[in-house]
């Protein structure tokens, strides 16, 4: 089969999104919709990938950081035929192409792969859709046989041909011969001035090549974004997919339409999801986790029967079975945590390694640290790791209890069974089964008076 090759347009201004940014860098589910364009045509199996940009060139370059991807400069923005005719050069002639869209994000690759399946130089493949309220669209005209003739656009559209409910997406697959051969006649005499690309299907038709029509599952993989209403909408249309599909695979959500999925998200069984929970990157979740309220989870694994409670944020970390972590608790990249751990309220951990059965149960920094087995850490304890220039490591061994209010300055060791008196500042290693206390001397002063306001 002929290579693939897949032209992306996104050159446009998007000037109805009422923004600096360009509009293919606008997010649905936390990336741009160009990433998610550029991803399906990956996964297609495309030997090149052409994306055509103009309007913040450099920045959607620098944004996106895809090496593999051919970019094409459109510096006059002329209609979606001028468009493609800037990448022919690039097109061999013997390429299957394919054109999506930088500001339709959500084409699933099936559709994809079934419309260009059968492409060769005697067809071209067109994705159609159904609207009850076309209105806006180029038209699909069929002949007396059912044979697509031609698209019409909205503006050019007679009275009779703007009653057609079948729309062109503006997908569309066809040979780069072809391509070589039409763009380059394509005339902009129509009411919007511009080079249309879909005045190549009347072409087609001129030549004797079969119109192969094709449509999507859901409308919405084929919807457009022109405003930030419509970037909505597709979001929760992704959102309610991806909570679907997290239902059926064992998690009952308490409400499907408030969980976002920015990422990768891979579940086990009878998973208990709260409200709000955000997952970024790639997240992996255990059997029988539960998950509070409010919760933001990024590119991190979770392990069977852990709970995360209300409002904690997780990053970069590996969670133990039966771990349990929060409510309103901070685990930052590096943080490892073994079976049976607790990470209690308002405690945040860094590169912590934490062994099985340890506790840090609340209002406590633990950064650079590693902990063995059935610890204890106190409230207000911190990890003084830092020195204004370098990070410095605490080790603490088995068995090891640290009363509340201590600071550990690293470098620091304690050994094995130590225990630490509260309210103390530890300076110096501390060997196995030793009791370390570091206080000032109180003194109690009688007959003191507290200063009063003049």
């Amino acid at each position: 089969m002929n290579p693939l090759h897949v032209v992306i347009l996104a050159a446009g201004q998007g000037s109805r999104m009422k923004s600096a940014l360009p509009k293919v860098l606008h997010p649905v589910a936390g990336k741009p919709m160009l990433h998610h364009v550029i991803k399906t045509a990956k996964q297609l199996g495309a030997e090149k990938i052409h994306t055509v940009i103009g309007h913040g060139a450099d920045q959607v370059r620098a944004s996106l950081d895809e090496p593999a991807v051919n970019w094409v400069m459109q510096s006059e923005q002329l209609g979606t035929g001028h468009a493609v005719a800037q990448a022919l050069p690039d097109l061999p002639d013997d390429a299957r192409v394919l054109v999506l869209y930088g500001d339709v994000p959500l084409t699933r690759k099936d559709t994809l792969e079934a419309m260009v399946s059968d492409l060769d130089a005697t067809n071209l493949a067109l994705l159609t859709v159904n609207m009850d309220n076309p209105h806006g669209y180029g038209r699909i005209v069929r002949g007396s046989d059912g044979q697509v003739q031609a698209i019409v656009e909205q503006k050019d559209a007679s009275a009779e041909q703007q009653t057609i409910n079948e729309v062109n997406t503006g997908i569309l697959a066809v040979s780069a011969r072809h391509l070589k051969s039409w763009l380059p006649t394509l005339s902009n005499r129509n009411a919007q001035g511009e080079y249309y690309l879909t005045d190549i299907i009347a072409m087609a038709v001129g030549h004797n090549l079969t119109v192969t029509v094709s449509q999507p599952l859901n409308p919405f993989e084929v919807q457009g974004v022109n405003n930030r209403l419509q970037l909505a909408e597709l979001e929760r249309w992704f959102q309610r997919q991806q909570a679907e599909r997290l239902m059926i695979e064992g998690a009952t959500l308490a409400d499907p339409a408030r969980i976002d999925v920015r990422g990768e998200l891979s579940i086990g069984n009878d998973l208990w999801i709260d409200v709000n929970v955000v997952f970024e990157g790639k997240v992996t979740l255990g059997s029988n986790v539960s998950i509070g309220p409010g919760c933001v989870i990024k590119d991190t694994t979770i392990a069977n029967g852990a709970e995360i409670k209300a409002h904690s944020l997780i990053e970069g970390a590996v969670v133990g079975a039966n771990a349990q972590i929060g409510p309103f608790a901070r685990l930052r990249p590096g943080t490892e945590l073994a079976a049976n751990t607790k990470v209690g309220n308002f405690v945040e951990t860094k590169k912590a390694v934490v062994g099985e059965g340890s506790k840090i149960n609340h209002l406590s920094y633990v950064g650079d640290a590693s902990l063995g087995r059935n610890v204890n850490v106190g409230a207000g304890t911190i990890t003084c790791n830092y020195d204004g220039v370098n990070k410095h490591t605490t080790s603490i061994g088995d068995d090891v209890f640290v009363g509340s209010n201590t600071s550990l300055v690293a470098p620091v060791t304690l050994g094995a069974e130590v225990t630490i008196g509260a309210g103390s500042t530890i300076t110096r290693d501390v060997k196995a089964s030793e009791l370390a206390v570091a206080r000032g001397k109180q003194r109690n002063i009688p007959g003191w008076e507290r200063p009063k306001k003049a």
